[in-house]
């Protein structure tokens, strides 16, 4: 129960920090701007709007009425000018959260975009890149072995937990040879690219976590006439657990591997991970 604590704990404070120093920085800009300029504003109307005549008197008037609220002389309009410009911090951070993950998001697909898929398989796997021959068929067994959709799943995974993400190549042996994806499509359904694809986020939905699947990019390539599928694998802002049953376990990509930590290191892992 403590190490369950300290787990959600360690996926809120990151951005528990981001928010609070908002706020509290918002609130300090709704006292000492918005006091100011609100007071400005307010002396102009009732004086007049000859700029040049009032604007040093209207300045004046600005930091007697700020000096007065900073005194604890107006806790009303102080604290309401608190609350908005508190409200205006935290709107202006969830869009930066949401901008920053967007960026990074677009800077890493361009870069993934810009290596040719020839290349890439000649790098050979590694723990930014790995091969999968199928994604439901077992080559060996010459049937659907719904296992190995398990096996796809915990690469997913680890990629999505670790920081730099990954990809992974569907229809490729480990040796770098083209397999094709054609007794998958097989398989399916809707033995096409979109098919496949449904099959892929349905999977991830299902086992992983449907807000996830945007942090999967599908990819389709022909080779000599043989169909491979690119996942490029952004970092997920949360943890991500694989659900197998009734256990949940949380999956790294370490080295050219993809391994299920125990809680101990899953907690030290996602406090380090999503509390820098």
């Amino acid at each position: 129960m403590k190490r369950f604590l300290l787990l959600i704990l360690a996926l809120w404070q990151q951005r528990f920090k981001l928010y609070f120093f908002a706020a509290i920085i918002g609130a300090l800009t709704g006292i000492l701007i918005f006091y100011p300029i609100n007071d400005f504003i307010f002396y102009f109307e009732i004086e007049g709007n000859d700029l040049q005549r009032n604007a040093n008197t209207a300045l004046q008037y600005a930091y007697k009425q700020l000096m007065s609220s900073l005194a604890g002389n107006t806790p009303k309009k102080t604290l309401f000018l608190a609350q908005v410009g508190a409200f205006f911090g935290l709107i202006i951070a969830f869009i930066y959260e949401m901008l920053h993950r967007r960026l990074q998001r677009i800077n890493r697909l361009s870069s993934e975009l810009s290596v040719n898929l020839h290349s890439l398989i000649q790098q050979g796997e590694g723990p930014l890149l790995e091969f999968k021959s199928s994604f439901r068929w077992d080559l060996e067994q010459e049937r659907v072995n719904r296992a190995l959709e398990t096996v796809i799943l915990k690469t997913l995974a680890g990629y999505l937990n670790s920081s730099l993400g990954g990809t992974l190549l569907i229809g490729v042996a480990d040796n770098g040879e083209i397999i094709g994806l054609a007794k998958d499509y097989q398989s399916l359904k809707r033995q096409d690219q979109d098919g496949y694809e449904q099959a892929l986020v349905g999977a991830i939905s299902a086992h992983l976590g449907a807000d996830l699947c945007q942090f999967v990019k599908t990819l389709f390539h022909v080779i000599d006439g043989n169909h491979v599928c690119r996942l490029i694998v952004l970092a997920s802002p949360r943890p991500v657990f694989l659900n197998q049953g009734k256990t949940p376990k949380f999956y790294l990509r370490t080295g050219g591997g993809t391994r299920d930590l125990n809680i101990q290191e899953a907690v030290e892992f996602i406090a380090h991970r999503w509390n820098r």
